[in-house]
């Protein structure tokens, strides 16, 4: 009889336990990193690992335009380490940062304070919060649910890092390769962003990823500043619900063409192929929007197509988690999704450009990982039955469609 391992690994401990599992094998991890002991956040003051704040897929601006260059970053000391504080400031930013900086960082803050208290509503759990500043300006505020009676996690970020980024960064970053000269020293840059997914209980319920975020650097080498903005929202189901499928993408193609009737087609295209785990050959979910280095215009006017868009989080998201988080289902329904939480796994850690840079920089690893899920599952050589709830999800995600 074929066996499934299912190992659980959680606060150090290990256990194992051999499970029958319809004649394949599996293996079922929990990728929880725990809940964060007050010993291990450390007293107030004093300092931890250097981060790399919570919405780190900012620095995808270097590498995630089409015909970027991909870069191997080395990034050490580029920002300054983190202290952690029992109550954020009112504001992260340095004094008399521009104004830009200021609107962007007031709007990330109040949504992510409307977003959590959604969740918290539908929920009826409240998420931990932990915040830390840094000697030389910035900080950030990560908040998470964990273990709640309708999501397993759902964590909202938000980070204001100032740091230095090498010059070969700076070239695939702004397009300049071809008007930067020389090799030597580091561009200083600005970020600030808010990063957000949320993994619900019931496998009929949605999973859903945002990021919205705004990049600076200053003048350098006789370069001008530059500036960016990047975002998008996404939504990984595990089972195709064809009208809810049409109000989430239905809500950010409004919230698109109110601005641009260009952007939605263009950032759809640009979600499904982002999100695309190149050796599975599928995508992670079913799309939505996605963009980056997005400075064609005048600041404000992209500034308010971000702000609308994270605006619209709650809206797209929130109702079809409480339509769908009581259904019932089975066992093999919760298994299917712990299979498709796997994929969600295999992306981050080996596509993501956020999570592989914050890795490599020595980031803060709870903010960095806090994108997966507290349970996934993998087993040998799993296909769906032809004709299959299960098998119409893949369809989807090897052919992407049109859902609006």
């Amino acid at each position: 009889m074929a066996m499934a391992m299912s190992s659980v690994v959680q606060r150090g401990t290990v256990s194992a336990r051999g499970v029958g599992r319809r004649g394949a094998q599996g293996c079922a991890a929990d990728l929880s990193t725990g809940e964060r002991r007050a010993e291990a956040r450390g007293a107030k003051g004093r300092k931890t690992r250097t981060p790399s704040g919570a919405p780190w897929s900012w620095m995808s601006a270097a590498a995630s335009a089409p015909g970027r260059t991909s870069l191997a970053l080395s990034a050490s000391k580029a920002i300054s380490d983190e202290v952690m504080v029992d109550q954020a400031p009112k504001t992260l930013l340095r004094s008399g940062d521009g104004s830009m900086r200021k609107k962007f960082e007031d709007n990330i803050r109040k949504g992510q304070d409307d977003i959590c208290r959604a969740i918290s509503e539908l929920d009826g759990k409240e998420f931990h919060e932990d915040n830390w500043t840094r000697e030389d300006g910035g900080g950030g505020i990560s908040r998470v649910l964990s273990d709640g009676n309708v999501f397993e996690k759902a964590g909202v970020n938000v980070s204001v890092v100032y740091g230095s980024m090498p010059v070969e960064a700076y070239r695939a970053a702004t397009g300049q390769a071809d008007k930067v000269s020389g090799g030597e020293g580091r561009v200083p840059f600005f970020a600030t962003g808010i990063s957000s997914v949320m993994h619900p209980r019931n496998p009929f319920a949605p999973t859903m990823h945002f990021n919205y975020r705004y990049f600076e650097t200053d003048p350098w080498n006789g370069l001008p500043a530059q500036w960016w903005f990047g975002g998008g929202t996404d939504i990984t189901p595990s089972y195709v619900f064809e009208e809810d499928m049409h109000h989430f993408h239905k809500t950010y193609k409004d919230v698109c063409d109110k601005h641009d009737k260009a952007f939605y087609p263009k950032f759809k295209k640009w979600c499904d192929e982002y999100f695309l785990i190149k050796h599975r050959k599928e995508t992670r979910g079913l799309g939505g929007i996605f963009f980056d280095d997005l400075n064609d215009r005048d600041p404000d006017t992209i500034y308010a197509f971000s702000k609308d868009c994270l605006g619209k989080v709650v809206d797209s998201y929130v109702p079809l988690v409480a339509k769908h988080k009581d259904d019932p289902f089975t066992q093999e329904n919760k298994d299917w999704q712990q299979l498709r939480r796997g994929r969600y796994v295999e992306f981050n850690l080996v596509y993501d450009r956020g999570t592989t840079f914050g890795l490599k920089t020595g980031g803060r690893i709870e903010s960095i990982l806090m994108s997966l899920p507290l349970t996934a599952r993998w087993e040998y050589d799993h296909e769906p039955e032809p004709g299959s709830r299960e098998a119409e999800l893949l369809k989807y995600t090897r052919n992407a469609r049109e859902w609006v």
